[in-house]
């Protein structure tokens, strides 16, 4: 029996990941906003004894947009209908630091750890669609790296804001009348660049001290803010060799931060695909890939590219050699690029490889050909488990729950029951200690 055993998170997703999901006979078409299948989807979970579940988001939509964005349900508001319809299973919302005030989402992920028990985590974003500024009245999104100076200092803000009070500070003593000890109530009063923020939080300190603060930067100067300071991180690469790559180098980046590595979870999403046979778990595929109008594809694809117009060369030729840079999601973009390199597929066979998990690994097979594959990665430092995409829900997710995980619990793989009840325990990750640098007493 393996004495280490891999994290899983899943990556609700509307229908599925797959733009097709939503015409598929077995899924919802509605799933995008149907809350009922999103308690189903978060019971499935629950039922695997995964680690967490995980909501996307966007601020921005074109016609173009994959289906699942273009109409979905606000994260937060989802996550914190879904905590109250579980019980163990992380809840985990992306939200965005270029689109927000920290006061608010301090706020906000402090009172889902309160309703959840300590099972909510954070996902931070700097989000990448230009068309974003739009609906912020902006003029323009701010550079990339520019987005990542913001982040940094917004989330410095919100941790002080979350140590404003002490985990003891709420006495609430009756008899006497003292309902806190001043003492123990600080006013983080930070001033800086992009923000300035009094304090002190009107939510005491969350279950978890924080929740847990997740990234899926890629870039250089998103796997440097990762290393400062995420405890997940989700990633996507398609061969163990590049994965290897990434895992060491975060973990290194990590230990100059003086953080411990093993407290820096690295997540690559997969897409699993079971079926009998390798090839029946194919046929599978396939059957949704007769689903997708090409032009929809092509679309998502230019996309991705940063807003190639893919239609201005032949659809049947590989990539051009010089791809303009772009200020969106330049990590996910390189990787697309990568991989059309290194398989040297054509436009349109890339659009349709894009459309089924956006640039994450396939894998298919039995549920021991399945799990071979997941354990290779993960005991060869690869990975540290797995952000699970399902090309649709809920049959392909149910199958992967009742037949691959019971093949790596047996494996001494993954857990057979939850040992803990908060989002940390089941990640096996510290409570944050409480800092008073940088905050204020209150006057008494």
């Amino acid at each position: 029996m393996s004495e280490r055993q891999m994290n899983l998170g899943v990556f609700l997703m509307g229908s599925g990941h797959h733009i097709a999901a939503w015409r598929h006979p077995n899924t919802p078409q509605d799933g995008f906003e149907n809350i009922d299948f999103y308690k189903e989807l978060a019971e499935i979970s629950e039922r695997g004894k995964l680690d967490m579940l995980f909501i996307s988001d966007g601020l921005s939509i074109t016609e173009e947009s994959h289906p699942s964005e273009l109409i979905r349900l606000e994260p937060l508001t989802l996550i914190s209908h879904l905590a109250g319809v579980t019980e163990k299973i992380g809840v985990v919302a992306t939200a965005s630091t270029t689109y927000n005030e920290p006061f608010n989402l301090a706020r906000k992920f402090a009172s889902i750890d309160h309703i959840s028990k300590g099972r909510a985590g954070w996902n931070i974003v700097t989000s990448y669609y230009e068309n974003d500024a739009l609906n912020f009245s902006l003029p323009n999104h701010p550079e990339h790296d520019e987005r990542y100076a913001i982040a940094d200092e917004f989330v410095e803000v919100v941790k002080k804001l979350w140590d404003s009070w002490e985990e003891d500070a709420l006495t609430r003593n009756k008899e006497k009348g003292i309902y806190f000890d001043k003492n123990k109530l600080h006013i983080p009063n930070h001033k800086g660049k992009y923000f300035n923020v009094r304090g002190p939080l009107n939510a005491s300190r969350p279950t978890q001290g924080y929740p847990v603060l997740i990234q899926a930067g890629s870039s250089s100067r998103g796997k440097a803010f990762a290393a400062k300071t995420a405890e997940v991180i989700f990633t996507a690469q398609q061969t163990i060799e590049e994965a290897q790559h990434f895992y060491h180098d975060i973990k290194n980046a990590a230990k100059e931060y003086g953080r411990d590595p093993n407290h820096v979870k690295v997540l690559p999403g997969v897409s699993p695909i079971v079926g009998r046979t390798r090839e029946e778990a194919l046929e599978k595929f396939e059957e949704l890939q007769d689903l997708l109008p090409e032009d929809i594809a092509l679309a998502f694809l230019s996309d991705y590219l940063g807003g190639l117009d893919v239609y201005q060369f032949d659809l049947d030729s590989e990539l051009p050699e010089v791809i303009p840079v772009t200020n969106g999601n330049q990590s996910r973009r390189q990787l697309i690029i990568d991989q059309a390199r290194r398989e040297k597929l054509t436009i349109r066979q890339l659009a349709k490889k894009v459309a089924g998990a956006r640039g994450h690994r396939f894998i298919f097979g039995t549920p021991e050909e399945i799990a071979d594959q997941m354990q290779e990665w993960f005991e060869n430092e690869a990975c540290d488990g797995y952000n699970l995409l399902f090309p649709y829900y809920p049959t392909m997710f149910e199958e992967f729950v009742d037949q691959v995980i019971p093949v790596l619990q047996e494996r001494g793989l993954f857990r057979k029951e939850y040992t803990g009840n908060t989002l940390r325990e089941h990640l096996g990750l510290p409570i944050p200690q409480f800092r008073t640098d940088s905050l204020v007493k209150t006057d008494k």
